[in-house]
């Protein structure tokens, strides 16, 4: 282990982390195979209206109702929580992964199903974790209808003797028929609205982890000027909810076209289109200081951060260009901070062009553009 605050010789990346998001694409397509097949074997009620690859997919109840879903967990920033020892906002993570991912589709977020896996039964814990999940809700407009909790002591271990466990849930929406949106009428010259985040979020905290604990050896109790609070403390910072300035969008009549969740992959999801188009993102916003604090520790390229993390935008909307300022605004209201940060053009590689940085992503990475 290098001495806290001495940047290790080599670089790190997702990879060296322990994430292969290559070999997962590859992994998923064999699991995908069989999953497309389930789609057969309920044409009636409740067929699925979505191909897979979509931030949430669709049920046609019929009647022009449809019921969006979509199921994530937190990933390894439990293991930040446990190394704090506390567990009080890890449920708002699990909502904001899930609810914002529904979102994507056009559809209002109603109600969710968790499931939680324990080492060992503690019931404090447990209810801390509870705490989160209230708070989660309340921030999205949702209510808890149901979930599991599995005692599997032989499979989960933690960084905190017996308090090993995994969250994960499923979200529910509302959304008609034929107003889905996945991006099937963007054109060109349309605004990208960029939602500011409120840190890393819940995603690349494996890589964020290795680089600031295991390479630079800081302490989670660290406290650290440019972030304000302790190193732990920053880390366990809430996924951003964006439920309720979405759906007063929608609501409004602002004609979104697009919506993407930046998690892994960071503005990639942009991609996750039905047109055909590329982004030119012309203002980047001020990542905030956690990030800095990644990329210098771990001497991580500017291709690789801008992969893993959100850097900022933790969500977007693509709307016509008389609709952006609305859009703002109404985010606003809700206490979020949004700008336009890029437009749209046609484009059958699907491209996302990072001009402040001189990067150009395609293929689920980025790579210096000329």
């Amino acid at each position: 282990m290098t001495p806290a605050g001495k940047p290790h010789s080599e670089p790190t990346g997702y990879l060296q982390s322990g994430v292969d998001t290559f070999k997962e694409e590859s992994a998923l397509s064999g699991l995908l195979k069989w999953i497309n097949k389930t789609f057969e074997l309920r044409p009636g009620p409740g067929r699925v209206a979505l191909p897979i690859g979509y931030f949430a997919n669709v049920l046609d109840l019929g009647n022009n109702l449809g019921l969006a879903i979509s199921t994530d967990g937190v990933g390894t920033k439990l293991l930040v929580a446990q190394m704090m020892d506390k567990y009080d906002t890890i449920g708002i993570d699990c909502i904001a992964m899930n609810v914002n991912d529904v979102l994507c589709v056009g559809a209002e977020p109603i109600s969710m199903v968790d499931y939680i896996a324990v080492q060992e039964i503690n019931p404090a814990m447990v209810e801390d974790i509870g705490k989160g999940l209230y708070k989660g809700c309340e921030m999205a407009g949702i209510n808890i209808s149901g979930g599991e909790m599995a005692q599997v002591r032989e499979m989960i271990k933690g960084r905190r003797r017996g308090k090993g466990f995994d969250i994960a849930g499923t979200c529910v929406g509302l959304v008609p028929m034929d107003r889905i949106i996945i991006g099937a009428d963007v054109k060109e010259n349309e605004v990208v609205v960029g939602f500011k985040s409120s840190g890393i979020h819940s995603n690349g905290m494996t890589m964020a982890r290795r680089v600031l604990f295991q390479d630079a050896g800081f302490r989670p109790g660290k406290y650290f000027e440019e972030l304000g609070r302790t190193l732990g403390e920053e880390l366990l910072e809430p996924t951003r909810i964006y439920v309720k300035e979405v759906v007063e969008m929608l609501r409004s009549g602002i004609r979104i076209k697009a919506m993407a969740h930046i998690t892994s992959d960071g503005l990639l999801n942009l991609t996750r289109t039905k047109a055909a188009v590329g982004y030119r993102i012309h203002t980047l916003p001020d990542p905030p200081p956690i990030f800095g604090l990644i990329q210098k520790s771990g001497k991580v390229s500017d291709e690789e951060m801008y992969r893993v993390f959100n850097m900022g935008a933790g969500f977007c909307v693509v709307v016509p260009h008389e609709d952006a300022d609305r859009a703002i605004k109404i985010a606003a209201r809700h206490g979020t901070t949004a700008f336009e940060i890029g437009h749209t053009f046609p484009d059958e590689d699907r491209r996302v062009f990072l001009e402040p940085r001189h990067l150009v992503g395609k293929d689920n990475r980025f790579s210096r553009s000329a």
